[in-house]
C-alpha cells in the first residue's frame, strides 16, 4: 500500500492500538491515515500544525493525542479525533525541535539542533529534565526503561547517555568524524547499535559507552539514516539508497534487503501497533506500508545460509577516506529561530486534561 502525501514527509507514527498512521510534512502539515489490510489507506485528518515544517510527530496519552515538534521552536498537540488543537507550547526549545519519543505514561523527551534533549512531565505539568550535552543537531533518541536513561544520537558524532533519576549526563562517547543517525538498544540490553552518515553501524557495550566494541562496514559508502529494532538479534535499516535491509547484529550481517522504497533515502521507518505492517517514509513524497509477513519471508532461509560466512571483508574499512557528507545537517539547520514565549506550565495542565 502506498500514500501519495503531495509533500516530504519528515517522521511516522502509529498508533497504539489502532490501524491509524501519522505523518509530519516539510509544509508544516500533519496528515492522519486509517489503514487496513484489504484497501487503500483513508486520510482522516490534516491538520496544518506549525508554521514551518513538522519534523517530528509521535502519538501520546495512549493514542488519544499526536505530538509534534517544529523548526519554529514549538510543540504542538493535537486531539486524534477532532484535530483540535489541545495545547500549544511555543517556547519549548531554543532550537529547532528535530525529534520525540514517548518515554513513559506521563513523559516524553524532545531534542533540538542546538544539541539539548528535555523531558517533559505530564503529571508535574513542565520541563523536568534538560539536558545539553551534544554541540550538534539531535538525530535520534531511544530510552532505556528499565534503567531510566535516555540515550541520544547526534551530528556531532557522538552517543550520550543521560540518566533521568540522577537528572545528569551519566557518559559520552568519543568524538568520531561520523555524524551518528539512528540509534538503538539490542541483545537484551546489552548493546547499542548506532547508524553513520558513512553508512557503518557502531555497536556499544552497555556500560562501555567511551568508544565502539565493533564496527560492521558493509552498508559503506552509503548512509543508513534510520534503524528499526525487530527483535533482541535483528534490526531493520533504511539507507540512502532507498533500500530497506534486515541486518543480524552478533553475528553481523546483511541476511537480505527485504524491499526498496524507491531510489532515494529512507527518511523513517515505523512498526504498526501489532508489527503487521511497516510504515516508510522517503524523500519521493510517498508514505509505504509493507506487510511483513511478506518481508520476512525466506530470510530463516538466508540466515541459515549466511550463518558460516565471514561477517565483512577487511578491505572495505578504507571508507574513512570519504569525504564526510552532511546529509542531515542541511535539512535540521534551516530552521528559523523567531519564536513567541509561551508557559510549559500551561501546556502540560491542558493535556492533562484534555488527555
Amino acid at each position: 500500500m502506498e500514500i501519495n502525501l503531495g509533500q516530504l514527509a519528515f517522521d511516522i507514527d502509529f498508533h497504539p492500538s489502532q490501524q491509524l498512521v501519522t505523518t509530519g510534512l516539510i509544509n508544516g502539515d500533519l496528515h492522519l491515515y486509517r489503514y487496513t489490510s484489504d484497501s487503500v489507506p483513508e486520510r482522516v485528518l490534516q491538520v496544518h500544525a506549525h508554521s514551518e515544517s513538522c519534523r517530528a510527530a509521535r502519538f501520546i496519552n495512549n493514542g488519544h493525542a499526536i505530538l509534534t515538534g517544529s523548526p519554529d521552536c514549538s510543540i504542538l498537540a493535537t486531539d486524534v479525533e477532532t484535530g483540535a488543537a489541545i495545547a500549544r507550547l511555543e517556547d519549548a526549545h531554543g532550537g529547532a525541535v528535530n525529534k520525540l519519543i514517548n518515554l513513559t505514561e506521563s513523559t516524553v523527551a524532545s531534542g533540538d539542533d542546538e544539541g539539548c534533549i528535555k523531558v517533559w512531565d505530564t503529571r508535574q505539568q513542565s520541563c523536568c529534565n534538560s539536558f545539553k550535552v551534544h554541540e550538534e543537531y539531535i538525530s535520534d533518541m531511544t530510552f532505556a526503561a528499565d534503567s531510566m536513561k535516555i540515550l541520544g544520537t547526534s551530528g556531532d558524532g557522538t552517543l550520550s547517555v543521560c540518566n533521568l533519576r540522577r537528572n545528569k549526563v551519566q557518559a559520552q562517547s568519543e568524538f568520531s568524524e561520523e555524524e551518528l543517525l539512528s540509534v538503538v538498544i539490542m541483545k537484551n540490553g546489552r548493546k547499542v547499535v548506532c547508524s553513520s552518515h558513512i553508512g557503518n553501524l557502531l555497536l556499544y557495550s552497555w556500560g562501555c559507552f567511551n568508544d565502539c566494541s565493533d564496527r560492521f562496514v558493509d552498508f559503506s559508502p552509503n548512509s543508513v539514516d534510520v534503524l528499526l529494532k525487530l527483535d533482541e538479534d535483528r534490526l531493520i535499516t533504511g539507507s540512502e539508497t532507498g533500500l530497506i535491509s534486515l541486518v543480524g547484529i552478533l553475528p553481523n550481517r546483511v541476511i537480505q534487503p527485504i524491499a526498496e522504497h524507491s531510489e532515494y533515502p529512507v527518511e523513517g521507518l515505523a512498526f504498526s501497533h501489532d508489527k503487521k505492517f511497516l510504515g516508510s517514509i522517503a524523500h519521493d513524497q510517498m508514505l509505504k506500508l509493507w506487510d511483513m509477513d511478506d518481508l520476512l519471508q525466506g530470510s530463516t532461509k538466508t540466515l541459515k545460509h549466511q550463518a558460516a560466512v565471514e561477517d565483512s571483508d577487511s578491505d572495505e574499512m578504507d571508507m574513512d577516506n570519504n569525504p564526510p557528507k552532511s546529509k542531515k545537517g542541511t535539512k535540521r539547520k534551516n530552521a528559523s529561530k523567531d519564536r513567541v514565549s509561551g508557559s510549559s506550565n500551561n501546556f502540560f495542565a491542558d493535556l492533562q486534561m484534555d488527555g
